[in-house]
């Protein structure tokens, strides 16, 4: 069962309503009193509006956790040997026969690999059973009263009143993760009433206990980012040295064929024929790993703006469908998170968009690597060493 359209107009009605209340900030009662008045605008009751808000809270921890993301410090070979673990492989090929029946459908209605599916749900809260503990009201009260995204989470407490209208939140007792994503492949709840489906036929989208729910909608979710059905993501490859490395990176793009001819090979899994665009990743500079990325691994970056998240979930999927466990090569040491910090400040100085400054070697960071890599002559393959930021 799909959610009718106008709940999508209801959204884009709230959003643009956000912007003309005071979007952040100040005084926590008097914001939370805006967004009654903004509610009972979109049309909601009184009665339904104070029993939502009723125990709304600030919750500092919220904060604390936004402003710590040092996982995605971690480099792509650390961090995919921290989360895919012989368990969660183990577990995978479980569910993969447990619910094939609803994994199918979801490859045939939108298109998905079930390994992509299972890889998600795995990194996300291990198959359902780490969901998060944060009250997701709370949780979103407190990131939109926050001033640094109000403009994602705002809209996201009107999308949660309407499932609490709907008997499918519940503002006391549902929970998840710190940034109010819910339930098995953590999603929020503009994206449960947009894409939602009820994947087990009882009338309700229920991430939090429905397996079935939770798989049909992250299909949906990934077939509406763009995912492009019977189409690979994610392939490792050898690379000659004699590459120019230039050509590296996501922003450089050439046909399997043309990759060919200039002496990319496939690791172990085949690569496809012919015309599809691809381009090559190192994720820890020419001396690391090395893989093919199509167009659906662009599609990861919606769900997810992480590059060493996006590059792990992307090969987890390639191992949960039989692929083997990438060669990790003889990377050149990183940097810290202090000269990671110092390396982004140098490349702001210069005139490049880093987004913020947080020690984390992003996709926007690494395509800065590589033009003063190119400039400075040294081997443009995005991956910052202490030689560069000497040099800078």
């Amino acid at each position: 069962m799909r959610l009718p359209l106008v709940i999508a107009l209801l959204l884009a009605f709230s959003s643009t309503a956000g912007h003309a209340a005071p979007s952040c900030g100040g005084n926590f009662g008097q914001f939370v009193n805006a967004l009654k008045s903004e509610a009972r605008q979109l049309g909601y009751s009184r009665p339904l509006i104070n029993r939502f808000f009723q125990k709304v809270q600030l919750d500092p921890k919220v904060i604390r956790m936004d402003r710590a993301q040092g996982v995605f410090r971690m480099t792509f070979t650390d961090f995919a040997g921290r989360v895919i673990s012989k368990n969660r492989m183990v577990n995978g090929r479980k569910n993969a026969k447990k619910y094939a029946r609803v994994l199918a459908r979801a490859q045939r209605e939108y298109g998905v690999d079930p390994a992509v599916i299972l890889a998600f749900w795995a990194l996300e809260t291990d198959y359902g059973k780490v969901q998060g503990n944060f009250n997701t009201l709370n949780a979103l009260v407190t990131l939109a009263h926050d001033c640094r995204r109000p403009e994602l989470f705002r809209p996201q407490i009107f999308a949660a009143l309407e499932l609490f209208k709907r008997g499918d939140f519940d503002p006391v007792t549902t929970t998840g993760a710190w940034a109010g994503e819910i339930g098995m492949v953590q999603i929020l709840p503009e994206d449960i009433l947009k894409r939602g489906v009820d994947g087990d036929g009882d009338g309700h989208v229920r991430m939090k206990t429905s397996a079935p729910d939770a798989i049909m909608t992250a299909a949906r979710m990934l077939r509406d980012m763009g995912w492009r059905a019977n189409e690979p993501w994610l392939i490792e490859v050898k690379i000659p040295q004699t590459l120019r490395w230039r050509e590296t990176g996501l922003t450089h793009r050439k046909t399997v064929s043309e990759w060919r001819r200039l002496g990319v090979r496939a690791r172990a899994v085949p690569l496809p024929a012919g015309n599809f665009k691809a381009a090559i990743i190192l994720p820890q500079g020419r001396k690391g790993p090395a893989f093919m990325a199509f167009p659906n691994f662009d599609v990861y970056f919606e769900w997810n703006q992480s590059y060493v998240y996006v590059t792990t979930a992307a090969y987890f999927a390639t191992r949960l469908a039989g692929a083997p466990p990438f060669d990790p090569g003889n990377p050149e040491p990183g940097l810290s998170g202090k000269e990671m910090k110092l390396l982004q400040r140098k490349l702001q100085a210069r005139g490049y968009e880093v987004g913020k400054i947080d020690g984390i070697l992003g996709a926007r960071t690494r395509a800065a690597v590589q033009a003063e890599q190119i400039r400075l002559g040294l081997p443009a393959d995005s991956w910052p060493t202490r030689a560069l930021l000497d040099r800078l």
